[in-house]
């Protein structure tokens, strides 16, 4: 098979999420399990760090997985969902994992895994463990797909498990309540492993964790408690400064309101690290911190695509994402003669409730992505104009963009999001012919 061949059969054959949602989603380790057995358990050939939360995962994974390759060491990443290649997923040292590989691998063991109908997930986060240990990498950092205790990716034993932040997501799967889902996302945490939690709103939930670590006979460490930075700004550049405690100053590439409350969470983490004799100089907390687009291939954080107008995106699609989404775009809006939002979400969130966190000083150009998840652009838009937002439906989010652009000014501000499938639909449109 062809590496486009590839693909369509892993998209067609097996359930995708990211494609399809509830009707994809299969909770329960048993066919992990499975397939974990059948390739003789790859992910106890390197140590791994577990990362979950209903925001900033991603972000956190990826310093992460930036520092410790700065540090020198072999670093593996596995994330979700990708935005344009689904070689995005698996990366070794920023690399991703060559398209010969994702061949290979599903041509060598469809025979076995084909009659455990695994889901796509389940078959991605194996194909993952696997190319890990081909590469004999030092360190794995493994992405939570949903929730946590069930999710395919907790077969592992980590040496440390982090839970960045709970907020209502996924509430048809996880609960309907931010206790349920810290439930949920607490199931990573292991026996004798320690556990850090990035932040905390209720004590309810800090509870819930407190309650897993005890049964698990393991402490948790909350990064938003520790003494962890003097100060920290967002500067005019649209980076971070961080004066740090224990690293001194940072410059975090990565912008957005949310980076700072990731940020504590990954110097938490690095902390803990050291407390278990890994090596972590400090010009490598400096140079992942500062470089981790480029490091490990990040994309959709807050991202400039374009200046003149400014064009930025950002995956954020949650109230819990919004919070500080709706903090930052007041900020633009200031500097901004008009600004121009391109919104589409899936129709499994809480949809008025991140709408309700819109600008309403705005104008919108309601779409939708490509995929069947996808709420139609007419019906957002109505949904819109209950929460006081006005504009224009687009087909498409190319005609989205195409439009916006027609209509914004060099001292305008475009936003694109609401959704990772409108951001992923976006991305190729302003990226040069040559990458």
């Amino acid at each position: 098979m062809t590496y486009e061949e590839t693909l369509h059969y892993l998209y067609t054959s097996i359930p995708v999420f990211q494609h399809s949602g509830a009707s994809a989603y299969k909770p329960g380790l048993d066919t992990s399990i499975a397939l974990d057995n059948y390739l003789e358990n790859p992910h106890k050939a390197y140590k791994t760090i577990h990362v979950a939360g209903t925001n900033g995962k991603g972000s956190v994974s990826h310093l992460l997985a930036a520092i410790l390759h700065q540090a020198g060491y072999k670093v593996g990443l596995f994330t979700s969902p990708h935005l344009i290649d689904f070689r995005e997923r698996i990366r070794v040292n920023g690399k991703m994992i060559p398209k010969e590989y994702v061949i290979d691998f599903v041509e060598r063991h469809r025979t076995t895994f084909e009659p455990l109908h695994p889901s796509f997930f389940e078959l991605t986060s194996t194909m993952a463990f696997d190319y890990f240990r081909a590469e004999e990498v030092d360190f794995a950092i493994i992405e939570v797909g949903m929730g946590g205790r069930l999710d395919s990716t907790n077969i592992i034993t980590p040496i440390l498990s982090i839970i960045t932040n709970i907020s209502l997501d996924h509430t048809q799967f996880l609960g309907d309540t931010v206790e349920k889902i810290a439930f949920e996302k607490a199931g990573i945490i292991k026996p004798k492993v320690p556990a850090l939690v990035g932040e905390i709103y209720t004590q309810s939930v800090a509870q819930v964790f407190a309650d897993a670590a005890h049964r698990n006979e393991t402490l948790v460490y909350f990064a938003s408690q520790a003494d962890l930075l003097n100060e920290s700004y967002l500067m005019d550049t649209g980076e971070w400064y961080f004066d740090s405690v224990e690293y001194g100053q940072l410059f975090g590439e990565l912008g957005g309101v949310a980076q700072v409350r990731n940020a504590k969470t990954v110097l938490a983490a690095l902390n803990l690290l050291y407390t278990q004799g890994i090596d972590i100089p400090q010009e490598a907390v400096r140079e992942g911190f500062e470089h981790v687009v480029e490091f490990t291939g990040l994309m959709g954080r807050w991202q400039v695509l374009q200046e003149k107008p400014k064009v930025i995106c950002d995956t954020g699609h949650n109230t819990g994402g919004w919070q500080y989404l709706n903090m930052q775009l007041k900020e633009v809006m200031k500097r901004s003669h008009h600004t121009y939002m391109i919104i589409g979400m899936v129709n499994d969130k809480d949809i008025n409730g991140v709408l309700d966190l819109m600008p309403q000083d705005a104008f919108y150009f309601f779409t939708q992505a490509s995929v069947p998840r996808a709420m139609p652009a007419a019906e957002i838009a109505a949904m819109g104009m209950m929460h006081g937002l006005s504009g224009v439906t687009c087909d498409s989010v190319a005609i989205a963009v195409e439009r916006a652009l027609a209509r914004a000014g060099e001292e305008d501000t475009i936003f694109i999001g609401g959704s990772t499938f409108i951001v992923a639909d976006a991305l190729p449109l302003f990226m040069k012919e040559d990458k």
